[in-house]
């Protein structure tokens, strides 16, 4: 009995123990939480934070080269043999030289000035490209989350399908009992039957392959079972749909590098200038010998030492003047130059191309609304079509082939209304990312 008793407790335990793992694989996520852990996840936001924060750091070193500078120099020196001075030797065993030194740029023709308004660029930069890259992270999660919706709708609806037939191959087996019906309908509703699940473990592979991608997106384990629960879909009130561009961080970026271009022809320039600087320092030295012999006045020559020791302030003010360097000055100003022009002609052109991709999601908006009217009103018509069809069936007042015709009808109808709105939520979240207003 006591044996037993662990067997069964054992048993009680593995059993709580696969319902907890079961129900631990199971998500249950709305939209929101789907974005959420997706923003979480992604490794391409993540490297853009960094980029954010990098930038931070270059604009604060750039920053860094309007203020002073301090050096501090230490040297020292060991020579051998010492050198001969006019009949003396001078040493320099162990003789050292420091200092601190502070430098500061008073004028580099605007260099300085360029190069924090080129970091400050850099930093606008790496923002929008986060932003940028927060948006595509949103679109795709919405897209891997509505295409799931879908996929798992037309299993369900392929299973409804599935009950439907089953219980017309039921009656009909009644039929053929009674004489009422062949056993060519019979194998007809067979075929069909095939036919439906044949279609059923199509959707249902597509099922899983587009939880595995949802999976992904999320970075949830791959063995995550996800149970969507935003699946009512409605359609907003008809309104006009903005076309601006002017949030478009694609839009920004370019703009950005047309500053950024023309900064670096203020920094070309910059090298033709003078350069003027200042620095004051303190240095001392130490430890340097003169040993020798010296008459004493009285024809006696005595040895004779002496150890140089000081220090001095030292104030410097030095200009740099650029005078010949065989135009090459010039054509870097020149080089940077076109480049700028490029920059503004990238700005030109890829802003039409923004345009156009707008109108063309706008017009997807649009086709999607219609569509999705369309569905709906089919779907009724079939479902009514199709119930129509079966009472007539049952009363001997239509074939089965308009039965199954009807049934056809439905679920091309029930297909039709599930892509259209799963369609319009991605067309609808594609548009707000490319008028730049996915947040």
């Amino acid at each position: 009995m006591d044996e037993l008793k662990y067997i069964l407790a054992g048993v009680l335990l593995w059993g709580i123990g696969s319902l907890t793992l079961a129900q631990d694989s199971l998500l249950t996520l709305s939209l929101a939480e789907c974005r959420q852990m997706a923003l979480a996840h992604n490794e391409d936001l993540q490297k853009a934070d960094n980029d954010v924060r990098r930038a931070e750091l270059d604009k604060a070193i750039a920053f860094s080269a309007y203020l002073p500078k301090a050096d501090a120099t230490a040297t020292g020196v060991y020579m051998w043999p010492d050198m001969d001075m006019m009949g003396m030797k001078f040493q320099m065993h162990g003789a050292y030289m420091a200092g601190i030194a502070l430098t500061q740029p008073l004028y580099t023709g605007g260099k300085i000035r360029a190069g924090n308004r080129l970091a400050a660029i850099g930093r606008d930069c790496a923002a929008e490209n986060r932003r940028k890259t927060r948006m595509q992270v949103l679109a795709d999660a919405d897209n891997a989350y509505w295409t799931y919706i879908a996929v798992c709708w037309k299993v369900r609806m392929l299973e409804a399908y599935r009950r439907q037939m089953d219980a017309l191959h039921d009656q009909a087996q009644v039929g053929v009992s009674a004489g009422m019906a062949t056993a060519n309908d019979l194998l007809r509703i067979e075929a069909k039957r095939s036919e439906i699940d044949y279609q059923l473990q199509k959707a249902e592979n597509g099922a899983n392959l587009c939880r595995l991608s949802l999976c992904n997106v999320l970075g949830a384990d791959l063995d995550t079972e996800i149970m969507p629960t935003d699946t009512v879909i409605a359609l907003p009130a008809a309104t006009p749909l903005d076309e601006s561009i002017a949030l478009r961080p694609e839009l920004k970026l370019l703009q950005k590098q047309v500053e950024a271009s023309e900064q670096q022809v203020k920094s070309a320039r910059a090298d033709l200038l003078p350069q003027l600087g200042l620095s004051a320092g303190y240095y001392h030295y130490g430890n340097f010998k003169l040993k020798g012999v010296a008459d004493d006045g009285q024809g006696n020559y005595i040895p004779y030492a002496q150890d140089f020791k000081d220090g001095n302030w030292i104030v410097m003010a030095s200009v740099s003047i650029p005078v010949f360097h065989w135009g090459e000055g010039l054509r870097k100003v020149k080089k940077s130059r076109l480049e700028f022009q490029n920059a503004r002609l990238d700005l030109q052109k890829n802003s039409r191309l923004l345009r156009i991709e707008v109108r063309r999601a706008v017009q997807n908006v649009t086709d999607s609304r219609t569509l999705v009217e369309t569905a709906l009103r089919g779907e009724g018509q079939a479902t009514e079509n199709l119930r129509v069809m079966r009472d007539r069936y049952a009363a001997g007042m239509c074939t089965l082939t308009d039965l199954l015709d009807a049934q056809s009808q439905w679920q091309q109808a029930r297909s039709n209304r599930i892509e259209a709105q799963t369609q319009y939520k991605i067309n609808e979240t594609e548009y707000l990312r490319v008028t730049g207003r996915l947040e």
